[in-house]
């Protein structure tokens, strides 16, 4: 890992996060959503993304997928690439928290010690682990991009819940079970979260 030089200083910010907040009248957090391949954490972060900005507030997602087509498209899927992977995103997701945003972070974060990592980078409640909840099973048969078919095969390397491990979330703040619950269902026990823990007010 690079070591920070010893030449910069820290400058800070003119407006602060308190400001962003008031301006945006809701608080900055973010909502990591976790799971396996096909449990369907980008179709809900998206579909509570749509929610929050219909309602007026300050929202963005980053997409697994989409984050490692830019910023991440050097890493592979080697566990030093995978935490890697999620330590830039949890960068990312704090300077959105910083600009006053809810930011939604769909990625498979397989290892607990990195999602625990990017909790650590978070002041106290601004970090949210939402459990994207699925049995294998059930993402096998929905296999909507055709990865699990692959990885039986041996085309792909290292997938987690296959070759490579998946560790569920020790104490996550919020589980949805998208095995039997709607999406719409999920989205709003989000939200209803949210509000009860003051992140959002109605």
């Amino acid at each position: 890992m690079t070591k920070t030089n010893s030449n910069l200083v820290w400058h800070e910010a003119s407006v602060s996060k308190q400001e962003r907040h008031a301006r945006h009248n809701h608080k900055g957090c973010v909502l990591w959503f976790t799971g396996l391949s096909g449990s369907g954490k980008s179709t809900l972060a998206n579909a509570l993304d749509r929610s929050l900005f219909d309602a007026g507030l300050s929202t963005y997602v980053l997409d697994g997928d989409n984050i490692r087509h830019g910023l991440n498209k050097d890493l592979g899927f080697s566990d030093r690439d995978r935490q890697e992977n999620i330590r830039r995103i949890g960068e990312v997701a704090k300077l959105f928290v910083d600009a006053g945003t809810i930011v939604s972070t769909a990625f498979i974060s397989p290892f607990q010690s990195d999602r625990d990592q990017a909790r650590a980078l978070l002041a106290d409640g601004e970090f949210v682990e939402v459990y994207v909840k699925c049995p294998l099973e059930e993402c096998e048969r929905r296999d909507v991009k055709g990865l699990y078919k692959k990885a039986r095969n041996g085309e792909i390397p290292q997938f987690t819940g296959i070759s490579s491990p998946y560790e569920e979330p020790e104490t996550p703040e919020i589980t949805v079970d998208t095995s039997v619950q709607t999406v719409e269902e999920s989205v709003e026990q989000i939200i209803g979260w949210l509000e009860k823990h003051h992140i959002l007010t109605r």
